[in-house]
């Protein structure tokens, strides 16, 4: 199973301005110093070597899309605007005149996670069939859709899409086989409902939380995400703020931080937790700060126990 991030951040798409592209230049310049370099592999070995990660590269800007690439379907979860890169390929892929399924797994309705199907090319394209699952009702996914495919928000009316969507309610309470996976579904607290989805397939397990608020005060709320985390080989959890904000200014906000993260997944025996759904104030370099923070303490508190903790970014790939 291979996961593919196509967006990371919350709330809202973001992007890097001139002024921070120019210092991100300046400080490759200034590592690069006197060096010379031969040919092109030498270049590209000494920017993957010595030039850190947030001037390098950067976490990207896209909301909240990821794929998890297993055999030939389409499986995605959420439709931030992260879906308009993967549309992209998809079409140069197939083109117009081969149709596909896709099936979308959907955390909740919050703008920031359906504004990327507008920019989505094949919901156009007659043939394509378009699955939408979720733990909210049938009729209040359509709703929000269609609201956002509507006047005087999209010029492109719901009705003129040319592809076959079909929306499917899951519910909570079971599990469900879909496409090879066993599915199950938590509900949790957010403004408006959200849902976390636990995915597992040939004995791996793939758990996507995002748009939530764990207060681990709060025992009962503990112990029904640990199980839902349980034994996972990949956690992809909401860790938007750190954990002074979440508790003060931010405290109800819907979103959990770095830490609580940690601790959910340290005591669910969890392999990999990667932080996801980034603030869209923070910069690449206090995503970074916060990774080797988080990284920091999850070594103090960790009692000898390995888990691997990484954090989002566009494009990134994570085996499991």
């Amino acid at each position: 199973m291979r996961v593919r991030f196509w967006g990371t951040r919350g709330s809202i798409p973001v992007a890097a301005s001139g002024r921070t592209i120019r210092e991100k230049v300046a400080q490759a310049l200034r590592l690069a110093e006197g060096r010379r370099f031969g040919t092109e592999e030498d270049l590209e070995r000494f920017i993957d070597a010595s030039i850190p990660f947030p001037v390098r590269h950067g976490y990207g800007g896209d909301t909240s899309c990821i794929q998890i690439e297993a055999g030939d379907r389409y499986i995605l979860f959420d439709m931030g605007s992260g879906l308009r890169r993967f549309g992209q390929q998809v079409m140069a892929e197939h083109g117009p005149d081969r149709p596909q399924e896709y099936h979308f797994f959907m955390s909740h309705m919050h703008w920031d996670h359906i504004m990327g199907l507008p920019f989505f090319p094949p919901i156009y394209i007659p043939g394509n069939t378009i699955h939408v699952y979720g733990g909210h009702a049938v009729s209040m996914m359509q709703e929000a859709f269609r609201r956002q495919q509507s006047s005087p928000f999209f010029p492109v009316y719901w009705g003129q899409l040319g592809a076959r969507i079909v929306f499917t309610h899951l519910e909570t309470d079971r599990t469900h086989e879909i496409n090879g996976f066993s599915i199950r579904l938590t509900e949790q607290s957010h403004h408006g409902g959200s849902f976390g989805f636990r995915f597992e397939q040939g004995g791996k397990v793939l758990v996507y939380s995002t748009d939530t608020e764990h207060k681990l005060e709060d025992e009962a709320q503990t112990d029904a995400a640990v199980s839902f985390f349980q034994g996972a080989d990949l956690v992809i959890y909401d860790a938007m703020y750190s954990l002074a904000e979440m508790v003060t200014v931010k405290e109800d906000w819907g979103h959990s931080s770095n830490v609580v993260g940690v601790d959910l997944c340290h005591r669910a025996g969890v392999k990999h937790y990667c932080m996801f759904h980034h603030e869209p104030a923070y910069d690449d370099e206090m995503i970074d700060t916060n990774l080797e923070e988080t990284r920091r303490y999850a070594e103090i508190v960790g009692e000898g126990r390995n888990m691997t903790i990484s954090t989002a970014y566009d494009d990134m790939v994570i085996e499991i």
